[in-house]
């Protein structure tokens, strides 16, 4: 008798466009992502790009009204997305462009099971604006990073970084579209080893992986 392998179960949190959470889903097609399902995707704007991507894709969606507070969830609301993410019988929880910080009773129903793709080369430029305090600092090279959430904003342990040159006359938009390019890489690539069971909290070096092209 042959028995499949259960599916590695994530829940993707969006609040925009979804570009990231595009990603995970042609990897998922493409095969570059194996054994990975993506079980719910969740939104905190009704308007978002991201859950029309996801239903067309035969996921399920959903808006969550993410209560009274425009940067946090808290509260009811931040009860309502934790059993619904449990509901979904989750094993990550992936902040692939959620614009909203998540406090301690969120991180501690799911521990060391968050994470989160930030556009800097974290502990560099945590919160908003990363590639504008790039240039103003005189920096020679942007990128992007895929972090455990912990209660510190863009603070947990780094777990993949992705490197790109600031060039000379680029702006806070062509550093964007190319450090993008990167999360498109690297998201799924941390997903990945999470499913074959290679990443553990406690285990995992100090210091980020750094992708390389192959």
């Amino acid at each position: 008798m042959l028995f499949l392998k259960r599916k590695f179960r994530i829940a993707v949190l969006v609040s925009g466009r979804g570009s990231n959470l595009e990603a995970i889903i042609k990897a998922i097609k493409n095969k570059k992502l194996k054994n990975v399902k993506i079980c719910i995707v969740i939104s905190d704007n009704p308007e978002a790009k991201a859950l029309k991507i996801a239903r067309d894709n035969g996921i399920k969606a959903v808006y969550l009204h993410p209560g009274e507070f425009k940067t946090k969830l808290e509260g009811k609301a931040e009860e309502n997305y934790i059993n619904t993410i449990k509901k979904a019988r989750t094993d990550l929880v992936v902040l692939a462009g959620f614009m909203r910080i998540v406090k301690s009773r969120f991180i501690q129903a799911f521990p060391d099971r968050i994470i989160n793709i930030h556009p800097s080369l974290l502990p560099k430029y945590p919160g908003l604006h990363t590639h504008k305090r790039a240039i103003e600092a005189g920096d020679k090279e942007a990128g992007c990073t895929v972090h455990f959430v912990n209660e510190i904003t863009d603070g947990g342990k780094r777990i993949m970084q992705a490197r790109v040159p600031i060039l000379e006359n680029d702006t806070e938009e062509t550093i964007a579209a190319r450090v993008l390019e990167k999360e498109h890489k690297i998201l799924p690539a941390v997903i990945q080893m999470f499913a074959d069971g290679l990443i553990k909290y406690e285990t995992f070096p100090d210091k980020p992986i750094i992708y390389q092209e192959k």
